[in-house]
């Protein structure tokens, strides 16, 4: 029976007792990134917003207990971690007239619970408004190329502009950025994308023809270098051969001759003309026919015949 009862006292009763002590406001736990203002009768207390097991009496005395914390009074509970919110499609005008689809992204932090509570009915809405209205009378009626270019000093304005207020109504405005500028108008879409797309061609065009310059410059450069080394190769061959053969001249004259006996044979073998060799002890009678005046060759006269001998 005893077991029994100590199962319930430890999971009814127990539980029970620490809801019942909690609301009556003897002790608080704070989560982390929370705060907890106390108050009664409407009249602020205190804000504990240090984590963990917390005892109100000793920070705000006995009396508002007796006062009737638990019943008049009320605890409220505020998240103080960063948060983020990004804004959709903030319809901006530029200077040329063209509409123009904003969107916004933002940090928010309370720092003040109190003030976040009590100064401003809806803090979130009100700051979501302050940040649209501050982005688009920032940004409207700029020139296109700046409102595409010039994100990160125009968010930087933005945020300066409406962090003043923000710090009134209890809470801090982190990071601001224009994330993206995009045009509404789907005709205006397509006629930027050809735009785009004939300027690429034409850049692309340019290239290539730029390209195809450098490399017959080149090309022409070094065939002129290759004709350049030729031409002189080829005027110091004649000088380098003629020296070659003066040397020779002077110390064998035979050996020039027959060098040059070969080079005359070389020439003539690459000319391919017809050759007629002719012995040295041949004798070539040329007659004149007295009709005719032509002459012909005459055959030479048959060797002689070998001597015999009698035995």
């Amino acid at each position: 029976m005893a077991e029994i009862f100590s199962f319930i006292l430890g999971l009814v009763i127990i539980p029970l007792m620490l809801k019942i002590a909690r609301a009556c406001g003897m002790y608080a736990i704070v989560k982390e990134s929370e705060a907890q203002v106390f108050t009664l009768y409407g009249k602020v207390l205190g804000t504990i917003t240090e984590p963990g097991l917390h005892f109100p009496l000793t920070k705000f005395g006995i009396a508002p207990l007796l006062k009737g914390l638990p019943i008049f009074g009320k605890i409220y509970k505020v998240n103080t971690a960063l948060r983020q919110h990004y804004l959709r499609s903030q319809m901006v005008n530029s200077e040329e007239g063209t509409p123009m689809g904003v969107g916004i992204w933002y940090e928010m932090q309370v720092t003040d619970p109190v003030s976040y509570l009590f100064t401003n009915a809806n803090p979130e809405g009100s700051l979501q408004a302050n940040v649209a209205s501050s982005t688009i009378s920032v940004l409207s009626n700029l020139e296109m190329e700046k409102m595409l270019e010039d994100r990160h000093s125009l968010s930087r304005t933005v945020r300066s502009s409406v962090s003043p207020l923000s710090e009134k109504w209890g809470y801090r405005l982190g990071s601001v950025y224009i994330r993206k500028v995009a045009f509404t108008d789907q005709g205006m879409v397509d006629n930027i994308t050809e735009k785009v797309v004939k300027r690429l061609v034409q850049v692309t065009s340019a290239m290539k023809q730029d390209g195809e310059n450098r490399v017959g410059l080149i090309q022409s450069q070094t065939a002129k270098n290759v004709s350049q080394k030729m031409a002189e190769a080829s005027a110091a061959r004649p000088r380098i051969v003629g020296e070659t053969l003066n040397g020779i001249a002077k110390q064998d004259p035979e050996v020039l001759q027959a060098v040059l006996d070969v080079m005359e044979t070389e020439k003539v073998l690459k000319s391919q003309a017809e050759v007629d060799l002719v012995p040295e002890n041949l004798s070539i009678i040329a007659s004149l026919g007295s009709s005719g005046g032509g002459g012909g060759f005459v055959p030479p006269p048959p060797p002689p015949s070998p001597v015999q001998f009698d035995r």
